[in-house]
């Protein structure tokens, strides 16, 4: 294993463990059980916004499942028309396994974010993170593939900076440091994934700066 996939997992981890504790106490003030995250995250009134972006994730993969041609007029791919940086983030080029986690990751952080940034700016953080990162790639970084994990990065991103620019447990704020720290080590390392958490770490300081309270929605 080389110097830089030791770097890039490291920067993982450092963006989904930071984001699992961020996730649990943002649910519902106070960390809860994984076994009880899912119903806590969806509790009423229910977050729509949120659940109808896991609606049209949910129905992209199945169509994609149905027909995996689909994912070659949507993905990213050399001289490809500039719109594909929107389409990307609708297929999951990588198999199953980033299909079930993408997914997974946005039924978790998508109700969070928008309790906390509103049903309006948790999608625009979503789509800006996203397109971001998916133009990037398109450039130079990674002219081949597709997947929303990057507009999720932005979400995280985003929940990250509500506990480093709020009063809270030093712990938790230094841990919270973690993420944008790793999304600025992953851009050095030309990886899409940090180009996500950087913008969604902007983009939720600017939204967090203005409306300093969460909406709870």
């Amino acid at each position: 294993m080389t110097s830089h996939t030791v770097i890039l997992y490291g920067c993982a981890a450092a963006v989904v463990l930071p984001g699992v504790r961020i996730v649990q106490a943002e649910a519902d003030g106070r960390r809860v059980s994984p076994a009880a995250l899912p119903r806590v995250l969806w509790r009423r009134p229910v977050p729509w916004t949120a659940a109808a972006m896991v609606a049209v994730m949910t129905a992209m993969a199945v169509v994609q499942t149905a027909v995996p041609s689909v994912m070659d007029h949507l993905r990213r791919a050399p001289g490809a028309p500039w719109w594909r940086a929107v389409t990307a983030l609708l297929v999951q080029t990588s198999g199953w396994v980033q299909l079930v986690f993408n997914l997974a990751a946005l039924i978790a952080v998508a109700p969070v974010a928008q309790r906390l940034l509103g049903p309006v700016r948790m999608p625009l953080v979503f789509l800006a993170a996203g397109i971001a990162a998916q133009t990037v790639s398109m450039a130079a970084w990674s002219p081949t593939g597709g997947g929303d994990s990057v507009a999720v990065c932005g979400l995280v991103g985003a929940l990250a900076m509500s506990r480093v620019l709020r009063p809270g447990p030093p712990a938790a704020r230094l841990l919270a440091l973690l993420v944008p720290v790793a999304g600025l080590t992953l851009c050095a390392l030309r990886n899409n994934h940090g180009v996500g958490v950087v913008v969604g770490c902007a983009l939720g300081a600017a939204v967090l700066t203005l409306r300093p309270r969460a909406p709870r929605r």
